[in-house]
């Protein structure tokens, strides 16, 4: 005979219901009660993080913003300049550490080819991602202020090159909020930290609820997502009488932004207990997919991973999402050899491919922002015999997508590399340039501390309307 069917399961027990219940128990204060239900009443969110309406139209909603640490050599990737092969130790040009030298010119060390229908010049060392140029705008006319690691790092994150201010995906989340409220609005994944530190992903004097979230690659992303109460009901029971208490704090403190953070961080973390562990695990992607970003079934690592949970955490609403390439001890700063540089561009260039890829045919594409960048460029005078200087007189970064105009290259550098000729693109530029592209008016995107008004490009930045599809 068939087994007895199973007692129907009794209705879960909604929240508002369990607290009464607690309360007719003695079990929750009398006093208590109505702050819980008001705090559980949509009246009462006041959630920071809320979808806010932008400037202007957006053409992209999301960024994820790939940030290759180090400096890129752009003569040596992006940049093509004939006139190096054939100048090469006969004739001499800035060069040295920090482009404080004449030293003789040194060739690219790797041949050029057109990429795509539009024939735009890639080296060999991005094979994959020269597949992708019709969907790419290259920016060869990039410009920044400082020569340093650390300086140029901060600069290109926050638009400050001397003083900590908040980065980029902090000022995003500030101005258009998130889309999802069960992950944070802005997500690092960096297996290791670069030049300039957490201050990469700092909110500095924004509300602290908009701090990236670092993500690292491996079998425990983010530490602790496990729940230590027996239950999700019983879990949901403590949160809510936890908020009481943090909310009457709160008000007895004039709603200080630093402790609201707190608040919010400890909601978000429940919420991600569900939510993050589903975004990292890639179980449920085709063997196809996995091949895209040059990964294996079950790896948890590695930047193909990285870029691939990028992609699932923009497809979940995650407003900006960082991928840092490298490390501050291990990157693209070739002062010796520039051979180097092929290691850390077989480690990037078909992982980033792949991304491109898989977000056009599943149609985000169309309003996702892919930026890529480094700090600065590199000399093309000689530094030691065989490697390139620190140049941040000129290189080149790309975007795709999200409403930029792709198979273009925009901007220009003389014969050999070594100062803007064309269409200059300053870091407040390319700034401003993103924050149009989400909708946002960066001269409009404010924040009053310390008695002025703050802005992510300060006083300078245009956004190039040149890019703009």
């Amino acid at each position: 005979m068939p087994p007895p069917p199973h007692p129907a399961a009794p209705p879960p027990i909604g929240r508002r219901a369990a607290l009464r219940s607690l309360a007719g128990r003695s079990l929750i204060l009398p006093g208590l009660l109505s702050e819980l239900l008001a705090a559980d009443s949509p009246a009462a969110d006041r959630d920071p993080l809320a979808g806010a309406s932008p400037h202007l139209p957006a053409r992209a909603q999301r960024v994820i913003f790939i940030f290759s640490n180090g400096g890129v050599s752009h003569m040596d990737t992006f940049d093509h300049k004939p006139e190096l092969y054939r100048a090469d130790g006969k004739k001499t040009g800035i060069g040295g550490g920090l482009s404080n030298q004449q030293r003789v010119l040194l060739k690219p060390g790797w041949q050029f080819r057109p990429g795509g229908q539009c024939g735009t010049m890639v080296s060999d060392l991005f094979p994959h991602l020269r597949e992708c140029m019709d969907d790419i705008c290259v920016i060869r006319s990039m410009k920044g202020n400082d020569n340093e690691h650390y300086n140029a790092t901060l600069g290109i994150h926050t638009g400050s090159f001397f003083f900590s201010r908040p980065g980029i995906g902090s000022w995003v989340s500030y101005g258009l909020g998130t889309l999802n409220r069960n992950l944070p609005s802005f997500v690092v994944l960096a297996a290791a930290m670069p030049y300039a530190g957490t201050q990469i992903f700092s909110n500095d004097f924004l509300p602290a609820y908009h701090q990236g979230v670092r993500v690292i690659p491996g079998p425990e992303p983010i530490a602790n997502l496990d729940r230590r109460s027996s239950t999700t009901g019983l879990q949901e029971l403590e949160n809510g009488l936890t908020e009481a208490f943090n909310r009457r704090h709160l008000d007895a403190r004039g709603h200080d932004s630093r402790l609201d953070a707190r608040i919010r961080s400890f909601e978000t973390a429940f919420h991600m207990q569900s939510g993050a562990r589903e975004v990292f695990n890639t179980d449920s992607e085709t063997d196809e997919t996995l091949a895209l970003y040059g990964m294996k079934r079950g790896q948890s690592d590695g930047f193909g991973w990285q870029c691939l949970v990028a992609r699932r955490m923009a497809e979940r609403g995650v407003r900006f999402v960082e991928i840092v390439d490298g490390s501050s001890s291990h990157n693209w700063d070739q002062h010796g050899d520039m051979a180097e540089h092929a290691q850390h561009a077989r480690n990037i260039d078909q992982p980033v491919a792949g991304l491109l890829r898989d977000l056009k045919r599943r149609g985000m594409l169309d309003d996702t922002l892919v930026v890529w960048t480094t700090e600065f460029g590199r000399t093309p005078g000689v530094d030691g015999t065989k490697g390139r200087g620190h140049h941040s007189a000129c290189f080149s970064s790309w975007m795709a997508g999200g409403g930029v105009k792709g198979g273009i290259s925009h901007g220009s550098t003389d014969d050999t590399g070594a100062t803007v000729a064309s269409n200059l693109v300053h870091v407040h530029d390319f700034h401003a340039t993103i924050l149009h592209l989400l909708g946002i008016d960066h001269e409009r995107l404010t924040f009053r501390h310390g008695g002025r008004d703050f802005r992510l490009t300060d006083v300078h930045g245009h956004v190039v309307h040149q890019i703009l599809a």
